[in-house]
């Protein structure tokens, strides 16, 4: 019988199709619970006893370094490590920038005879790489996550690179359970969702398991989460270093970098918003404030414990989930780092430049942090297999010195060698190894001692302590913050075990917190604390700390809302006074063109549209005067939204004279005290300043905070970020942004 097959047969056809493809599927399907009785084992199908300790010398009190005999720390981290091709497995997401490094002076010398660090008359080139952790290049840049600081420095002895976070602190204590760590934050298994962020089943449940990442958490779930701009973040290179001086003697080091504009965030609204809006806002941000010359700068730090000292503390300074105190262990400030020159392409350089924790100078060196010593052999690793064994040829990754060695061949080799000596002794002479008098390096004696075993020291088993140090030491606005973003993600986790679990974990760090939390989660509310709160602060953990001792605006964006009939004088004005300070302005309007002025048909170019462009863009606003353009945007619902919703994020709002009108009878903010008179004194109420009128030209020089003119005024509390006191007062929750 020939013809068409019917409807019916055809379903037949298709449904055996797709048994026979599912069965084919099935000889490759495992399903650990059916086998859960097997346990956990290696590739090769031997039992694996403990999955969390790397083998390594230790006794009872003191950690030892990690040994390379340990076959089933090597097989999971070296798995891991080649999970994934070509895109990198964590920090997939990044933006980099040149620069420069140069000290202030030699008064690291006591510490160590690295000439980086010693030398001033030295500028050395950097590369620097900022990136989010955990989604792919395709996500966006604005989600709660981690950010990656590495900084490449081109040094004359070779490079030196500091793989670091914005963030002191680590999840984990032992590189042994990083594949788990990201393994729980990634994509889930069955469905790749959700990407770009932690809020859901297997990173609360992971971490829910694992204490030691509560200090972590702490950080994370903070605004630290959600940075204003790679310009505005910290950077701590994590791990404990250590250096020499060149009298052999050695410190334990911690590196830091302090951004010279403040530490500053996005609201979470905000940060939601721009995720949709503009995913590469960071990215954009830090090549715009390199172009318009506002070059981002940090101060840089060091941390120094003599050897020896180890043992005065009541944590262990090899742990990575604790930082060290600045009351217990000052920061000295020994140089800065400056970013001048944006990539010329993205690819070769951003995306190609590898970075390894296990690239160092003479006169810095390692330590016995375990977490340190997985990722010296799991970031070379890591590199081979994204870029090739020839990957420190890349132009962006190879030195500024010579480089000679007996390494041959391998895929897409660069480098073309003339000779006939490829080895090491030979009959020439050639690439001889250098002693140390000449710089050759240097690994330190060091004594070790103890038993072979899976094993973490006494101190490295007290996990809240430091958690609780920073809950304390955060300004109310910031607790705020972080109660409603622990709240968030575990509201996205639909399995009750794992937010019942974290609800419990919450009781260890503070028992106000803990309660908040579970009351809005539907958790397990706590009816006493699990352990009592130590009360103990510090100034040196919250943003606040970091405000610029100089009030600056440079780099601020700020958005000038026009329609047809505005003052052009004024706004001119505006403009140049506050490009003095280096900020942007940017003219929004009803359409991208010229807008135009009141009585003329001149007027100034709008970049956007108020559809184009959103106020969560913008660090602050301004809504100058003319009665027809206040008019005009009084029937605008959009421009309406876009100060009720810079309004909603705690931003500074401006506004003169009919601009002021435009505020109190269109926008209606609440419990905010509007200029009334037409004096030229400002007038500030939770952080929005109105004047009645601007003398155009007055004030042709910026003076931050320094005179009660408008722009003095305005400039003032842009360079204090955000109002939060709007918020924390309520004002912000009664307008719907």
């Amino acid at each position: 019988m020939s013809g068409p097959i019917t409807s019916a047969a055809q379903q037949v056809f298709t449904a055996v199709v797709q048994d026979e493809k599912t069965a084919d599927l099935q000889k490759d399907i495992l399903d650990p619970k059916a086998i859960s009785a097997k346990g956990l084992t290696t590739d090769h199908g031997v039992s694996v006893s403990n999955t969390d300790h790397w083998l390594k010398v230790h006794d009872a009190a003191h950690t030892g370094p990690s040994l390379l005999t340990d076959q089933i720390g090597r097989e999971k981290i070296h798995r891991f490590d080649h999970e994934r091709i070509p895109e990198r497995v964590v920090h997939a997401r990044g933006a980099g920038a040149h620069g420069y490094f140069k000290i202030f002076n030699d008064s690291a010398s006591k510490y160590t005879h690295a000439p980086v660090l010693t030398d001033t008359s030295r500028t050395t080139p950097v590369f620097v790489r900022f990136s989010t952790v955990q989604g792919s290049r395709g996500s966006a840049d604005t989600v709660r996550d981690v950010r990656g600081f590495a900084v490449k420095f081109y040094t004359q002895e070779g490079n030196w690179d500091i793989v670091g976070n914005d963030i002191p602190v680590f999840f984990i204590q032992e590189a042994m359970k990083f594949p788990d760590l990201v393994h729980a934050v990634k994509p889930e298994p069955q469905n790749e969702v959700p990407q770009g962020q932690s809020a859901h089943n297997n990173f609360w449940d992971y971490v829910g398991l694992q204490p030691e990442s509560a200090h972590m958490v702490m950080w994370v779930m903070s605004d630290r989460g959600i940075p204003r701009s790679y310009r505005m973040m910290q950077g701590f290179g994590v791990n404990t270093y250590s250096l020499m001086n060149a009298k052999g003697k050695r410190h334990f080091v911690k590196f830091h970098f302090l951004p010279e504009l403040g530490v500053h965030s996005l609201m979470w609204d905000e940060a939601l918003k721009l995720a949709g809006q503009d995913p590469d806002f960071h990215r954009k941000d830090l090549e715009e404030a390199i172009q318009t010359g506002a070059y981002p700068k940090w101060k840089f730090a060091i941390q120094t414990i003599a050897e020896g000292r180890e043992e005065e503390f009541d944590f262990d300074i090899l742990d990575a989930t604790k930082i060290w105190p600045e009351e217990l262990v000052p920061l000295q400030e020994i140089g800065e780092l400056v970013l001048n020159r944006t990539v010329d392409e993205y690819f070769p350089e951003t995306e190609q430049v590898a970075f390894c924790t296990s690239h160092v100078v003479p006169g810095i060196g390692f330590s016995d942090d375990p977490l340190l010593q997985g990722r010296n052999f799991s970031y070379f690793d890591t590199q081979i297999t994204r870029l090739g064994v020839n990957w420190e040829e890349l132009p962006i990754n190879r030195p500024v010195c010579p480089v000679l060695n007996h390494q041959r061949d391998g895929a897409m080799r660069h480098r073309i060698t003339k000779g006939n000596i490829n080895y090491w002794p030979n009959r020439e002479g050639v690439g001889r190894p250098v002693p140390v008098a000449e710089g050759g390096y240097l690994d330190p004696a060091q004594t070790v001692a103890g038993i072979k075993q899976r094993a973490r020291g006494t101190k490295f088993q007290e996990h809240f302590n430091q958690a609780q140090l920073f809950y304390n030491s955060l300004a109310p606005h910031e607790k705020a913050h972080l109660i409603a973003a622990i709240s968030f993600e575990l509201s996205h986790c639909d399995d009750s075990i794992v937010y019942e679990t974290y609800s419990r974990v919450l009781n260890n760090i503070d028992f106000e917190l803990a309660k908040q939390v579970a009351t809005n989660v539907g958790g397990v509310i706590p009816d006493k604390p699990a352990r009592s709160n130590h009360g103990q602060s510090t100034r040196t953990l919250s943003q606040m700390y970091y405000t610029p001792k100089e009030a600056t605006i440079a780099s601020r964006r700020i958005a000038i809302l026009l329609a047809d009939g505005f003052d052009k004088v004024e706004v001119e004005s505006l403009r140049a006074v506050l490009k003095t300070g280096q900020a942007t302005t940017w003219v929004i309007g009803p359409r991208r063109g010229t807008i135009r002025a009141n009585g003329s048909r001149e007027g100034i170019w709008a970049e956007h549209h108020f559809e184009g462009q959103r106020s969560t863009m913008y660090d602050a606003l301004i809504v100058p005067s003319g009665a027809a353009h206040a008019q005009a945007l009084a029937v605008n619902g959009r421009a309406v939204h876009w100060v009720r919703e810079a309004f909603g994020h705690c931003k500074v709002i401006g506004a003169i004279g009919e601009g002021v009108a435009f505020l109190r009878e269109a926008v209606q903010l609440p419990g905010v005290q509007l200029s009334t008179d037409k004096s030229s004194n400002a007038l500030t109420s939770y952080g929005v300043v109105t004047v009645g009128r601007y003398n155009a030209g007055s004030a042709d020089v910026l003076k931050i905070g320094g005179e009660k003119g408008f722009v003095n005024v305005f400039a003032f509390e842009v360079s204090k970020h955000r109002c939060y006191e709007r918020e924390m007062d309520g004002l912000a929750s009664k307008v719907a942004f």
